[in-house]
């Protein structure tokens, strides 16, 4: 699974002002991703604003994507949720040859145990036909999968291949290193730490931010993977003000205003989100313009 190595972004779903999906515009964000150095792309995510769509939706958002990608790069799907019988129906259903992992987060809300998180993602793996990525993101599910689960997961089911791990602690991310099996990929889920990450000895990020600057953040984490401190650093210094501002309002408000500045997309989200105030907008803008310029 060396696909899944180096820079993963979780992309956007491009919505038009009537709120309908803007499948040109998600074409042009997929080449432009592409084009920019990216390894792998991570589809109907959170910043996918899964949650918001309906099944024909998501339809649409996966073929647009396969169509776009044409098999240059690796696919990975999210298939989630709070309810394990609703996830193992929907892994079980779900049928492509285009994508290679499932990406699943723990899940929210009902808040589970240890215990039950690992009763959850042993039910998926039992179901699943494609390596599952796990999804750790406690900000957001109100649940840590603590290190001993994950690892405790990868040593039981050989087709969990990996964490992404966005807990933003790296304590935690070091323990999970130090503890993996080989061949398990450590995955940073948290775009300022993704360098530590893989300067700790984890396989990459999937980032949000490394979509609207595929070059920059391909690199930076190309360098931190060969070792090279120096020159990373120099990058993530260079992004380290636009890793934070893109989550001020919200994600994906802010990449999508990243977006909406390099004329890709509408900065357009669904309720209950709403679009990033001018404010943010024109500080994202000048966080955006020199680095684009730089590399033009």
């Amino acid at each position: 699974m060396k696909q899944f190595v180096g820079t993963g972004v979780a992309l956007v779903t491009p919505f038009k002002k009537d709120f309908s999906i803007d499948t040109d515009a998600l074409t042009q964000i997929v080449n432009y991703c592409i084009d920019g150095g990216v390894d792998y792309l991570v589809v109907l995510g959170t910043t996918g604003e899964s949650v918001t769509l309906n099944k024909a939706e998501k339809l649409l958002v996966m073929d647009t994507i396969v169509r776009a990608n044409a098999g240059r790069l690796p696919l990975v799907l999210g298939i989630g949720g709070n309810s394990t019988n609703r996830v193992v129906h929907e892994v079980k259903a779900f049928q492509s040859d285009a994508f290679d992992a499932i990406l699943s987060v723990v899940p929210y809300y009902n808040k589970p145990t240890q215990e039950g998180i690992y009763q959850h993602f042993k039910a998926i793996s039992e179901a699943a036909t494609k390596p599952i990525i796990l999804y750790n993101v406690p900000a957001r599910t109100g649940s840590n999968m603590l290190p001993g689960t994950v690892l405790r997961l990868a040593a039981d089911f050989d087709n969990i291949i990996g964490v992404k791990e966005a807990v933003g602690e790296m304590n935690q991310v070091r323990e999970l290193i130090a503890g993996k099996p080989d061949g398990f990929h450590v995955i940073s889920g948290d775009d300022p730490t993704a360098l530590e990450t893989v300067l700790a000895g984890g396989s990459g990020v999937i980032s949000v931010l490394g979509q609207g600057l595929p070059e920059q953040f391909s690199k930076m984490i190309k360098l931190g993977i060969a070792g090279n401190h120096k020159e990373a650093s120099e990058f993530q210094e260079a992004m380290s003000k636009g890793m934070y501002l893109i989550f001020e309002e919200g994600n994906p408000a802010g990449i999508k205003s990243i977006f909406e500045t390099l004329q890709l997309c509408d900065a357009t989200v669904r309720l209950p989100l709403v679009e990033a105030t001018s404010n943010l907008k024109e500080k994202i803008a000048a966080f955006v313009k020199p680095l684009i310029k730089v590399t033009a």
